[in-house]
């Protein structure tokens, strides 16, 4: 008797009649096996596994309601003078208020423009309307900081190959509430990509280019972490000052062990992203132990203190790029934002 796959007997069985298999118990039982048998070698295709653990169930609704407000606040933002970093004729940089959607920050632009454009350069007509604006980079909606929106297609074609690329060097900053890192600054190399829920999760540095549920695969994360601050104590460093020595690689290949009854310190860090993953940083600060202050998605305390956070203290600092046009090193920083600014102020104390 010849030997039959499991799909062979599947098409075997497809070839036959209804009537044949209502009138055969035995045909509808090997039928029903054979497909049971066929969902179950699907279902157990060789995907990596994720090393973070999954969204917390207390998430769901707090990020429901901060979703609300922050629709609530972009419906009645504008941007004013203050929120402007840099501005020339091919770009504009704005500083990014914390809870507000980066769109609503791209629909503020023209408005913003037209209001403070010189009386003559209205009278040749509405320059604002006429401009291509685009977003070239984007910010989570609780993430404050640079955002550079750019002012014609080819600038924006330019400015976008260029973060795709990784030639734009980008510094954050980030409030941290878990046990405190040994080193001053550590490096951290993973792998990163959906899991079949579609959460954003660390994995392996070993899976990257491994398939993933759904079809995607895992790509390269890494991130450089320099120690700011932890409690209130050590020096704060301006990034001019910012060096190698002692740093500490991590190259991620299983999941984190964390002590849940360790101490929690509060930890002010700088973050140097060299890949720009989704949610990148604050899964790197999850898997390191000192998950982002409000960061309910990935573990950060919602509560803390006495007082209750509306949104992760995540702040993009800086962006250091080749000016599309004129090809001159162009740096632009945003002013820290109060949260930040007062953890610096305990150490001038």
């Amino acid at each position: 008797m010849p030997f039959f796959s499991l799909h062979q007997a599947q098409q075997c069985f497809f070839l036959y009649s209804p009537k044949l298999l209502s009138k055969c118990p035995r045909a509808r039982t090997l039928f029903f096996l054979c497909s049971k048998m066929s969902s179950n070698s699907n279902s157990l295709q060789n995907y990596p596994t994720p090393l973070s653990p999954p969204l917390p169930s207390i998430s769901k609704d707090i990020e429901l309601a901060r979703a609300m407000s922050a629709s609530s606040k972009s419906s009645l933002f504008g941007l004013s003078r203050s929120d402007i970093l840099y501005e020339d004729e091919w770009l504009i940089a704005v500083n990014k208020p914390q809870g507000i959607y980066c769109d609503t920050i791209l629909a503020s632009v023209p408005r913003f423009l037209s209001d403070s454009a010189p009386s003559d350069r209205l009278c040749e007509g509405n320059q604002a309307s006429t401009l291509e604006l685009h977003l070239a980079n984007r910010l989570d909606r609780d993430t404050s900081g640079v955002m550079v929106i750019t002012k014609s297609h080819k600038v924006a074609s330019v400015l976008v190959k260029a973060f795709t690329n990784h030639k734009v060097q980008k510094t954050y900053v980030a409030f941290c509430i878990g046990s405190a890192p040994k080193s001053e600054r550590i490096t951290i190399k993973s792998g990163h990509g959906r899991s079949k829920f579609g959460a954003w999760r660390v994995y392996a540095a070993g899976d990257v280019g491994r398939k993933l549920p759904g079809g995607s695969i895992v790509r390269d994360m890494e991130t450089t972490f320099e120690v700011l601050s932890i409690n209130g104590q050590q020096n704060y460093k301006e990034q001019s000052e910012c060096v190698k020595d002692e740093e500490h690689s991590i190259v991620v290949e299983e999941k984190a062990i964390t002590d849940v009854d360790a101490n929690k310190d509060e930890i002010l860090v700088r973050a140097f992203p060299r890949s720009g993953r989704t949610h990148q940083i604050q899964l790197h600060c999850q898997y390191l132990g000192f998950p982002i202050r409000g960061d309910v998605k990935y573990e950060g305390v919602y509560e803390w203190k006495g007082r209750t956070y509306d949104a992760h203290e995540l702040h993009a600092e800086s962006l250091t790029f080749q000016h599309p046009i004129t090809g001159f090193p162009l740096l632009i920083q945003a002013p820290l934002p109060l949260w930040a600014s007062q953890a610096l102020q305990l150490l001038t104390d």
